[in-house]
């Protein structure tokens, strides 16, 4: 009995952090100190905690005399304050799968952060893999644990589903969950209402990538058809 099971994957980018900056002019006489085209602004502090905040910019444009020039607005961002995900592949094939024969596929994110103190990627499913209104179950691997945050191993044949685990390329970023070579956990399924989960993150000023594997295994009762589902992949800035 041959299946055929397709996977496609989506992504968005969310929450790109902006800097907001201002300077300070002094002479023998005065003291000027500069704040920012916003509606609001300032700083707030205690004991442990310091907050700068803006909010509304209102002045947006480019403003230009003999001696200065403005650029003021989201738009003028620094090539360099990046805050970028990309994914490699974005539809994923399993073509014929047996049963009891698993069968992964990969592909590679890689995330640019150069203008926040750190990042995390989370990833959400809209529903298992489904065929009409057959699905194949996410896997719970071989001890029938695993959930969206929670990884273990899964190499049984007879332990059956959709899963995925994190390899770091470059840098450390994919959850220490994964530390294992056989260790995958389910995706976050936003048709049962989970909220998407964070399997990869890291600080600010490099570049990371991971590969993400993909394994489906199937029981000798999986009904026939052609599967599929689609996974969001959403990176955001953390403070």
């Amino acid at each position: 009995m041959n299946l055929k099971f397709i996977s496609l994957l989506l992504f968005f980018i969310l929450f790109v952090p902006q800097r907001a900056s201002a300077i300070t002019m002094t002479n023998d006489n005065w003291i000027l100190k500069g704040g920012n085209f916003n509606d609001f602004s300032g700083s707030a502090s205690d004991s442990t905690h310091k907050l700068s905040f803006t909010g509304g910019e209102f002045a947006v444009g480019l403003y230009t005399g003999t001696n200065y020039k403005v650029r003021a607005g989201f738009q003028y961002l620094r090539p360099t304050d990046t805050f970028r995900l990309t994914i490699s592949d974005l539809t994923i094939n399993f073509g014929d799968l047996n049963p009891g024969e698993p069968i992964s596929r990969t592909n590679t994110i890689a995330v640019i952060n150069h203008s926040a103190p750190g990042y995390q990627v989370t990833a959400l499913e809209n529903h298992p893999m489904r065929s009409g209104t057959t699905d194949i179950p996410d896997t719970t691997c071989d001890e029938g644990i695993c959930t969206e945050t929670t990884s273990s191993s899964w190499e049984s044949l007879l332990a059956y589903g959709f899963g995925f685990r994190c390899d770091n390329l470059i840098g450390t970023d994919c959850d220490s969950g994964f530390s294992a070579p056989t260790a995958y956990r389910q995706f976050a399924n936003q048709e049962s209402g989970e909220l998407p989960a964070v399997f990869m993150n890291g600080g600010s000023g490099a570049s990371s990538s991971a590969r993400i594997t993909y394994k489906v295994n199937i029981a000798q009762t999986q009904t026939p058809g052609t599967y599929q589902n689609s996974i969001t992949y959403i990176a955001s800035p953390t403070f």
